[in-house]
C-alpha cells in the first residue's frame, strides 16, 4: 500500500539501506518495487558469474578471462553505482538466486557518518573539490583492464565532474561522495589527488560501525541508496556461481546531472580520462589481467 511504502521511503532515507530477508521476488516483482522509487536504468538484470540459458535459468560459468568476470573482480573495490554516467544513480537493490557457500557477500559502508566523522581541516580541504568519474579508470586503476571503448556500453569514453562532497537531495545531510570510478581532482598534482581520493575511500570504510557486511541467503533483497552510501562485493572462489538479480533506480537530473555528452564541459572529462588511461597503460604494464592480475584471479584470492 502507499502508507507501507511512505513507511519503507522513510527508513531507507534514515538508514541509508534496507535489507528484505527472504523475499524471493520474481522479476516483475523486482521491477515493479524498484519503479516505486523512480524511473529505472535497468530491471530484473542478472548480477552473475554464470550464463544465462534460454528458459530463464543459469549454467556455465564464465572463465576468468571474460570481460564479465573483470567487471565483477573489479567491483570488489568500494564504488557508488553510475557515477560514471550523465546521471548517476538514485538507489539500487539485488535479489539473491543462487550465493557461493563462502564468500561472495556484499559491503556497505555509510558515507554520511564518514564525512561527519571527518576533521575540520579536511572538510575545509574537500569542501570545493571534485573528481572525474569513469569505468574504463576503474577497472584500468584496479585490475589493469583496459576494455574496449563502446559509446553505448559502460566503457563509453566519458568522464563526469563530481563533488567530493554531496549534499543528498531528499534529506540535506552532507556526505563524502567518492569510489572507484573517481580521478583526477582539478587543481590538484596527479599523486596528491590518487593519495587524496584513496585515503577518503580507506578512511569512510575504515570503522566497523559504519560498515554493513551482508552474507547473502537466497531469496534475499538488499536495497541501498546510492547517494548515501558505497558498496563492494566479497571475494569468493569465481568457479562457484553467484547470481544475483539487480534493479538499479536512475537519479533525479536535478541532483544527479553532472552534464550530458553534448555539453562542452564534457570534453575536459574526456581529455583528462585519455591522459590518465595512458598513464596507466605505462604503470600497469606489469599487471595487465592476462598477467599478474589474472593469476591471482586463478588462485580465486583476490
Amino acid at each position: 500500500s502507499d502508507d507501507e511504502f511512505a513507511s519503507i521511503k522513510a527508513a531507507f532515507l534514515e538508514h541509508g539501506f534496507l535489507l528484505f530477508p527472504g523475499q524471493f521476488l520474481t522479476p516483475a516483482e523486482n521491477i515493479a518495487f524498484g519503479e516505486r522509487f523512480g524511473e529505472l536504468e535497468f530491471g530484473a538484470n542478472p548480477m552473475s558469474n554464470s550464463r544465462r540459458n534460454e528458459d530463464g535459468t543459469f549454467g556455465k560459468v564464465f572463465g576468468l578471462d571474460s570481460q564479465v568476470m573483470r567487471t565483477n573482480v573489479g567491483n570488489e573495490a568500494w564504488h557508488t553505482d553510475s557515477t560514471y554516467k550523465s546521471i548517476s544513480s538514485k538507489c539500487a537493490m539485488l535479489s539473491a538466486v543462487t550465493v557461493p557457500a563462502e564468500g561472495g557477500g556484499t559491503e556497505l559502508a555509510d558515507l554520511r557518518a564518514a564525512y561527519a566523522a571527518l576533521d575540520e581541516a579536511t572538510k575545509e580541504r574537500i569542501a570545493n573539490l571534485s573528481a572525474y568519474h569513469s569505468t574504463q579508470y576503474s577497472q584500468a586503476n584496479d585490475v589493469g583492464d583496459f576494455p574496449p571503448q563502446n559509446p553505448q556500453g559502460i566503457y563509453h569514453g566519458e568522464a563526469y565532474l563530481r563533488p567530493l562532497v554531496k549534499v543528498h537531495p531528499e534529506t540535506g545531510v552532507k556526505n563524502l561522495f567518492v569510489g572507484r570510478h573517481a580521478f583526477g581532482i582539478p587543481g590538484l598534482p596527479r599523486p596528491e589527488s590518487r593519495d587524496l581520493l584513496k585515503s577518503l575511500i580507506a578512511f569512510a570504510a575504515s570503522d566497523e560501525s559504519r560498515v554493513y557486511s551482508h552474507r547473502w541467503r537466497v531469496g534475499d533483497t538488499l536495497l541501498w541508496d546510492n547517494r548515501a552510501v558505497m558498496h563492494r562485493a566479497v571475494p569468493y572462489d569465481y568457479a562457484k556461481p553467484r547470481v544475483l538479480i539487480g534493479t538499479r533506480v536512475a537519479g533525479d537530473p536535478a541532483s544527479e546531472l553532472a552534464y550530458y555528452p553534448s555539453d562542452p564541459a564534457a570534453e575536459a572529462g574526456r581529455q583528462a580520462l585519455r591522459e590518465e588511461l595512458a598513464l596507466l597503460r605505462q604503470e600497469t604494464a606489469d599487471r595487465r589481467y592476462g598477467g599478474t592480475t589474472a593469476a591471482v584471479a586463478q588462485g580465486h584470492s583476490l
